[in-house]
């Protein structure tokens, strides 16, 4: 069960990140989709998307690979080494 809900969570980001491509090409084309007024709106919307999409799959994978040790060092926790000066 846990499985299924972690493919239905990288899943739903995907097909938004796919609506934003189609959206952005449609606009750059011309074609007026239905929710929208102006082509430049929609080419924002669809781009707001896909970087949002992206992001969140990027940071999905980061987490996980950091929570297994496989991230390369400059993503590893660093450990604190300030020194206070009080």
């Amino acid at each position: 069960m846990q499985k299924i809900i972690a493919l239905l969570i990288l899943v739903v980001p995907a097909i938004l990140a796919g609506i934003g491509v189609k959206w952005m090409r449609d606009s750059v084309f011309g074609v007026l989709n239905d929710p929208f007024t102006m082509t430049a709106l929609q080419f924002g919307v669809g781009l707001a998307l896909s970087v949002a999409g992206i992001w969140f799959i990027g940071g999905y994978i980061l987490h996980r690979e950091k929570k297994n040790k496989r991230a390369a060092e400059r993503f590893q926790q660093k450990e604190n080494t300030t020194v206070d000066k009080y």
